[in-house]
Order: structure tokens, then sequence, then C-alpha cells
């Protein structure tokens, strides 16, 4: 809704602008035509004493949807008819110049929470707030406190938003540190700590010390991996439930490490930063933050300007080791375990994980080769990598107790004896994950355990000793056979485990192994049970590139990344195939990495989350060569494909290339194919015309 006439001259001045100017008569003549034709002016004179806000709800009633923000600014004016243009002028105009409307109304809803309201939605916040004054017949001089209020809490919202606007320095860096958390479900305590310290009740110092209680609270609870669904109503609940009898600090450390909150102790974080897959844990910019707070924790000298510095995380025993990796992790074996299993359950634990901005040219690379570029990073963290004589299983768990030591000083614990609730192992995530075993797939002992940050006897133990566990005869051995200790629990239907495996699709090779090609390794396991945001990640990284005077477009950069592992003719091949998608009317989206970015065959619109599609994802190999992934898992949640038969029909065309046999048990997945098969005539024109038929599938949507 444009307020003034000024206002709207600015609005159709501004679009008129951006259109890049009126170059011909024809472009006038359709705007001339838009206005005369389409476009109906109403004027509502009113007289004096007419309550104008009441004749705009009138005229709202049945048409544009408004925003709650809308609706609530109009009601209070309604209910200020002698203050409206004095209160409007001195508070409401500076508070609506400083937030934006989606802004706005997220501090409406806080000032609710504020007062106490934990169940309230921020889409019933205008009928929820109407109840609060007419409840109460308020009257202008309360309507007016209450936008006074909102005048003052701006200010304080301004510094959960824009951190830079915080004065105090510590206060700042916690703010700054849940900002690039994404941490908009903390708001409620947040703004209850800056506004409590505003009215004199605790000083910046205590603000701080707080605030470290809320970064502890979701760190923890992410590297132990306790589920997020319940963190809203948390934070909500802080305001009404914050003990009184306390300092305000105290009193946040106190409800955080009550019932069944789950804030992870001591003991549990020093076993998951061991143990557990860190890796596939949270988002990649959480995952990046604890990294970075790990790497100050050594307080350098010269620290690293971490908001220049473009830092990725990288496997320092890489995700795809070479044969001398595979040695070494042999002579660290013991109780059975294989090199693979070790590697598996190693791979992306916290101990093996660091930051650098050189991770394409460490790619998979012995040891030896990546001691001297960690050596001569200005990373504190990676010159200790570099100085250790080896990287095996032995210095991965040293390194991880190391970083445990410092975690534990960094993050602050729950208090002990406050009624917490102990949570017992992940065996609940174990049975989710069985029971989303797609058809044709299977698993091993030590794939389920690393994926838990458990160990494959335990895994085994459990299944063993627990009836009723969907799919437990589908873990099978790193070599594909039923383990000689598997019995069936007295619950289970029994029968030859075989049989019941190629009932469920699994196939078999002739030494009796079931297929590897249908194993569902860890980091498959992990897509199972995926968030939904990160099913949303290309969307929100793809972005279409334009030509800019910058010095590398994401596109070069893409490219670059593609020829320093591939051959020319792959390059060439992939280049090929970009140009045809988008003479189909495709469009191609690069991801935002600076050290590894990917390309995406992109329809819809752009920068219309939620509304476009894309069947592949092109990566650079990282020194391991290109691959194209399928997104069989975004497409099942996406129209048309929601249909499991097309996208098993997808799933043929693509293995009719030669080189690519992709499961059936891989259609909920993200499998991959290399990119060098794109060098083969055949292969590019099959996938050529499959990317055809998923441009018509998807346009005809609607028809269908």
């Amino acid at each position: 809704m444009i307020s003034h006439p000024t206002g709207s001259y600015s609005f159709f001045r501004r679009k008129l602008v951006e259109t890049g100017g009126l170059t011909t008569p024809q472009d006038v003549f359709r705007i001339e035509q838009a206005i005369t034709s389409r476009l109906t002016l109403v004027a509502v004179t009113a007289e004096r004493g007419d309550n104008v806000h009441r004749i705009f709800e009138s005229l709202n009633n049945t048409g544009l949807k408004l925003s709650q923000a809308d609706l609530l600014r109009n009601y209070l004016f309604m209910r200020l008819p002698t203050r409206g243009e004095r209160v409007y002028e001195a508070y409401w105009l500076p508070l609506q110049d400083s937030l934006s409307n989606e802004e706005l109304e997220q501090l409406m809803w806080l000032q609710l929470v504020l007062d106490g309201d934990d169940r309230v939605r921020r889409q019933d916040l205008y009928a929820a707030q109407q109840q609060r004054f007419e409840r109460g017949e308020a009257s202008e001089a309360e309507i007016e406190a209450y936008i006074r209020q909102l005048y003052r809490r701006a200010t304080l919202f301004r510094r959960i938003l824009h951190p830079q606007e915080e004065p105090s320095e510590s206060v700042r860096a916690y703010l700054h540190r849940l900002n690039s958390w994404q941490a908009q479900v903390t708001y409620p305590a947040l703004m209850l700590l800056l506004d409590r310290r505003e009215q004199g009740e605790l000083d910046s110092s205590e603000t701080a010390r707080a605030m470290s209680y809320i970064e502890s609270f979701l760190v923890r609870r992410m590297i132990c991996r306790v589920p997020t669904n319940n963190l809203n109503r948390i934070f909500q609940a802080v305001p009404r439930q914050l003990p009184l009898d306390v300092p305000v600090a105290d009193g946040l450390h106190q409800l955080f490490s009550s019932d069944n909150r789950f804030w992870p102790a001591d003991d549990e974080l020093r076993e998951k930063v061991r143990t557990a897959p860190f890796y596939q844990f949270g988002r990649w910019h959480q995952r990046k933050m604890v990294l970075q707070r790990l790497e100050e924790s050594y307080e350098h000298p010269e620290p690293v300007d971490f908001t220049a510095a473009q830092l990725t995380i990288e496997h320092v025993m890489p995700q795809s080791p070479g044969d001398e990796w595979i040695r070494m992790l042999a002579d660290d074996t013991a109780d059975g375990e294989g090199a693979e299993d070790l590697h598996s359950r190693l791979q992306h634990t916290l101990g093996n994980l660091t930051l650098t901005a050189v991770n394409a040219e460490l790619s998979n690379h012995p040891f030896e080769r990546k001691q001297g570029l960690l050596q001569d990073s200005h990373l504190e963290m990676n010159r200790r990598i570099a100085a250790t004589e080896r990287w095996g299983a032995a210095e991965i768990l040293a390194r991880a107790d190391e970083l445990a030591d410092r975690a534990i000083a960094l993050w602050p614990a729950p208090l002990h004896g406050v009624g917490r609730a102990e949570r017992s192992r992940d065996w609940h995530l174990a049975h989710q994950l069985l029971a989303a075993l797609p058809h044709g797939t299977w698993t091993s002992y030590g794939d389920l355990a690393a994926f838990l940050g458990s160990g494959a006897q335990a895994v085994g133990n459990h299944l063993a000793g627990t009836p009723g566990v969907a799919n437990a005869y589908r873990v099978l051995t790193s070599e594909g056979k039923v383990s000689e200790g598997f019995r069936w629990t007295p619950v289970d239907e029994g029968g030859d485990v075989r049989s019941r495996l190629i009932a469920d699709g699994v196939r078999f090779t002739v030494n009796g192994a079931a297929d590897p090609a249908q194993r569902l390794s860890t980091d498959d396991l992990a897509l199972l049970v995926a968030e939904d945001d990160d099913q949303a990640e290309g969307e929100d990284t793809a972005q279409r590139t334009v030509d800019s005077e910058v010095e590398e477009t994401r596109a070069d950069r893409f490219f670059r990344q593609l020829a320093a592992d591939d051959s020319p003719e792959t390059v060439e091949a992939v280049r090929m195939l970009l140009g045809r998608w988008e003479e189909f009317g495709g469009w191609i989206g690069h991801g935002a990495g600076q050290v590894t970015t990917s390309a995406f065959l992109m329809l819809g619109e752009a920068g219309a989350p939620g509304r476009g599609i894309w069947p592949l994802t092109l990566y650079p190999g990282g020194g391991r060569g290109g691959t194209a992934e399928v997104v069989f898992q975004h497409l099942a949640a996406r129209e048309p494909f929601i249909d499991r038969a097309l996208r098993a029909e997808f799933l043929r065309r693509l293995n009719d290339m030669e080189g690519v046999d992709i499961p059936e048990g891989k259609l909920e997945l993200r499998p991959n194919f290399r990119l060098s098969l794109l060098e083969r005539d055949h292969n590019r024109k099959l996938l050529t015309e499959t990317l055809a038929w998923f441009r018509d599938r998807w346009g005809n949507r609607d028809t269908a």
C-alpha cells in the first residue's frame, strides 16, 4: 500500500527507471494502454469527523490481502482519533523508516511474546493484539504507550538484525555469531536480554554471559545432533518462564538446564566430538562457525580476518581416499574392522575437519603433500595438523580430544541437578533410517555406525537384541554378506534372509554378495533424514549468472575448477550440454562457493524460491573428476515428479547412457555419474534428449 501521492509518484517513477528506459514509441504506447484500460482510479472523500482508518479497513475487507503489520497499523490509528497525527509523525514514521514491513511485523510479534504470550503465532498477530486491546478497553493513552514501546524496542531489534549497531564489543560479538548461525529462533530471548539491559536490570558483561548460554545451547545441541523441531517453543517461552528470583543471566542458565530441553553436558559433548559425523550435522554455515570459534580459541597474535578470508571446510583424510591412505588406515585397524569401515567412521568427525582457502589444491592427495600446504596456512589449527608425522586414526582421535577440551571451555555446560532429562543413544535415529531404506538398497553395520557416531559392534548388538526394528536384516557386512551373528528376533517374520533381500529388490553378485551399487553409504543415509531447508539449498544458492565487471564470474569459476581436474574434451562436452539446456528455455544457476562452486540446470523464474526446478547439479571434481548429481530427492517434492513413475522413467533414460547404472533404490536420494562420460557423442545425445523430455514433463505439469 502506498500512503501518499508523492510516494505513489516515486514508486512508479522508480519502476519506469528499472525497465531501462522507454526506448521506442511502442514502449510508451503499452504503458498508456495499461493506464487507460487496466487501471481504475477511485477517489474517496472523507468528511471532517470521519474515521478514515475504519473506511480503509472496510474497503480492504475483500481486496488485496494485507500483512499482519498493515492490519494492526490501521487498527492502532483507528483507535487514535485525537492523537493519530502527532503519534504518527513522532513515533510511527521513524519506526516504519527503520524497519522493513516484514521486520516490523516480526517486532510486533516479539512485543506480544515479551508480554508473556508464549503461544501466539505470527500469522495470528493482528487478532491476538486486537483482542488484548479490546479485552482491556484500551484508551488512546494506552494505544500511544504501545506504539512508543514499539518505537523504543525497534532500536534494540535493529541491533539483533544489524549487530554492527550494538555499542558493546562483547555483546556485539555474540550477536554477530548468532546472526551468522541464522538463529532467528532466538529472537525472543535476545530481545528480552537487550530490553532488560536498557531497563538497568543487567549490564553488558552480564548480557554477554547470558548470550553465551544461548550460543552454547545451540552449538552443543547441533554437535550432539539434538533435533531442532522444538526450538521455537523453547525460545518463545523464555520471557514467560524466566525465573524471577535470580539475576537474569543465572535465570537463563537455569531455565535452559531444566526439564526436557536437552542441553548436552560435557561427557556427551566429548563423546560426540570424537565419534559423531559432524560434517553431516546442521547447516554448512553453522559447521563453519563452530570451526571458526575453535580456531579463535588459540588466540593467535595475528588472527585471521574471517570476514575477508574465503575459507571452506576441508577433510584432512579425504572423503575419497587413494591407495596410500587405505594402506595407512589398514595399519590402524583393530577388532576385525576393515580400513574402509575405519575411514567411513572417522572421515566426517570433527577431529578430521579444518578450515582452508586451498580446498581444491589439497584435494585427496597423500598427507605428505597436504602437510606443506597446511604448514603455510595462517590458521593455527592447520599448522598443528601439519606438525604431525602421519594422519591416521590415533591422530584424528587425539585432535578430537583437544578440540573437545576447547569446545567445553568455549561453550558453557548446563547446570547439574536442575531436573535434567538424560538422552539415550540415538537408536531412534537408527530405527528411523532403517525404516526409510528405499526399495532395492542395503547398508552396512559400519556405514550405519559411522552415521550414528557409534561402533559397528554396538550397532550389531542393538539390532540383535531389539525386537521389531524394521529392515534390520538389510544391514550387512561391508562385503555385502549376512553377518554370521545375525538372528531373527521372536517378533520377526523370519525366513531366509537372502530371499527376503531379493524380494526387497536387492541384487546379488556371482560370489553371493549384495550388489555394491545398491549399498547406501554414510552420505546416502544422511540424505534420508535431511531437513527440509537442506533440500531447498539449491534454490537458495543457484543464482543466474550475469555479465559484470568483476574479476571472475561464477560461470568462469565453475569452468576453471572443472578444467583443473577434467580433460579439455570433458569441459567442452559440459559447455555444449549447458548451451543446449539454454536453447531448451532453461537457465544456468551457479553456486556461490569461492573455492568449490556448482552449476544448476534450472527451469522456472529466477529468484523465485519454491517455483523453480532442476534435474541435475554439476560439480567440479576437486581432484576426483567432475560429477553430475541427479536430484531425485528434490524432485520427489516437486510437481509433476512427485509421481514416482515419472522419476523412474527419468532414471531409466539416464541409465541408457553407457557407463551409468544408478539403482532404482536411489530414487529418493541424489546419486551421481561422471561428467567424463559426456565425452562420448552417443551419451551426450541421450542426455540431451532426456533433458528435453524433462523440460516437456515440467512444462505440461498443469495439464497432465
